[in-house]
């Protein structure tokens, strides 16, 4: 079986194997798991308001998911998409609320200011990478403690005229579009989505259709190898923790400019940043596989909800599904052992 197959099939019988696992707490935690399913599905697509939230729910899961699986494909391991979600979050609404432009560079000029930010952030410990080889992991979830805090004191200090949450951004850096509001039912959809869709496409044509996505790959599969071959290692490990990191600020801006359109003091992390990484695993890594990926999370985030009030089934136990689905996922080295056994058995 090829890999790109296999790729495919596990993930999948993760979910499945996930699901049936779900299915088995429930009926021992006295629930019928055939309702509350039903009630998940009746959640995400029961209503077109659902589904509207339920795209909505998608869209930061896209870029944050995009975001892991860049740094992922390049060698590296970005725990700090949270930190780098949260002020892209703060700076686009920083530059929302701030100026008060045209639309046609309103808008483009908050989402570059997530960006960046994004961008900075995660460029601090590239370079720690790069120069000093400190382990990634360590100084990024480091940086997500930090960007909590600094945001929280930039807001009730800077950006808020008073209290702890920010004035609503302008209509000119708003991302929200009367006309996806209408078609389902007033939900919060939002234009975001086009863009998270249009960030999956550039990270494929980056790493799969440019002389600097080989580059970055190359240096993920071995870096001595490639320092060997001419190639800048310290300069790739850098960008690619910056463009991971841009993804990142990009999927704050969703939240920032589309969903809520304001920034407040945040006592806990919103998880998004986290979830990108559950994300990223269930998608493989692949531009295609993170969206199918982001749209699984975000259908069951958004019909979790359902579950208590249609059939009281709690929606923690959704968390417990997810949780047992990461848990094939990281687990597919005993299912691919499975599948050859079982092709092996079949001749």
């Amino acid at each position: 079986m090829s890999s790109r197959l296999q790729n495919i099939i596990v993930p999948v019988i993760s979910v499945i194997l996930g699901i049936i696992a779900g299915g088995i707490i429930m009926l021992i935690s006295g629930y019928n798991p055939i309702d509350g399913y039903a009630a998940l599905w009746n959640g995400i697509f029961g209503e077109v308001y659902f589904m509207g939230e339920t795209v909505r729910q998608i869209t930061p899961y896209i870029l944050a998911g995009l975001a892991v699986a860049f740094a992922f494909k390049t060698g590296l391991f970005n725990i700090g998409v949270e930190g780098q979600f949260i002020v892209g979050w703060t700076a686009a609404v920083w530059v929302g609320v701030a100026f008060d432009l045209p639309k046609f560079i309103h808008l483009p000029l908050a989402l570059l200011a997530a960006t960046v930010a994004g961008a900075l952030w995660a460029f601090i410990p590239g370079l720690l990478k790069a120069k000093l080889k400190v382990h990634e992991v360590i100084v990024t979830i480091m940086m997500n403690y930090i960007a909590l805090y600094v945001t929280n004191a930039l807001i009730r200090g800077v950006i808020a005229v008073k209290g702890d949450t920010t004035e609503t951004v302008h209509r000119s850096a708003s991302l929200r579009s009367s006309f996806l509001e209408s078609i389902t039912d007033y939900s919060r959809m939002h234009w975001g989505i086009i863009i998270a869709l249009v960030a999956a496409f550039v990270m494929w044509f980056i790493l799969e259709k440019t002389t600097l996505g080989y580059e970055l790959r190359s240096v993920g599969f071995n870096q001595h190898a490639s320092q060997y071959a001419g190639m800048n290692v310290g300069r790739n490990i850098i960008l690619s923790m910056v463009i991971s990191g841009a993804f990142a600020g990009l999927a704050g801006a969703m939240e920032g400019l589309g969903t809520f359109e304001y920034a407040s003091i945040k006592s806990a992390f919103t998880g998004v940043g986290f979830d990108g990484i559950a994300v990223a695993l269930l998608g493989a890594n692949s531009a295609i596989g993170v969206i199918f990926g982001a749209i699984l999370f975000g259908g069951l985030k958004i019909g979790a909800l359902n579950m208590p009030l249609e059939v009281g089934v709690p929606n923690e136990l959704v968390d417990i599904v997810i949780a047992l689905i990461l848990f094939f996922v990281a687990s597919s080295y005993i299912i691919k052992w499975a599948i050859s056994r079982f092709k092996k058995g079949g001749k």
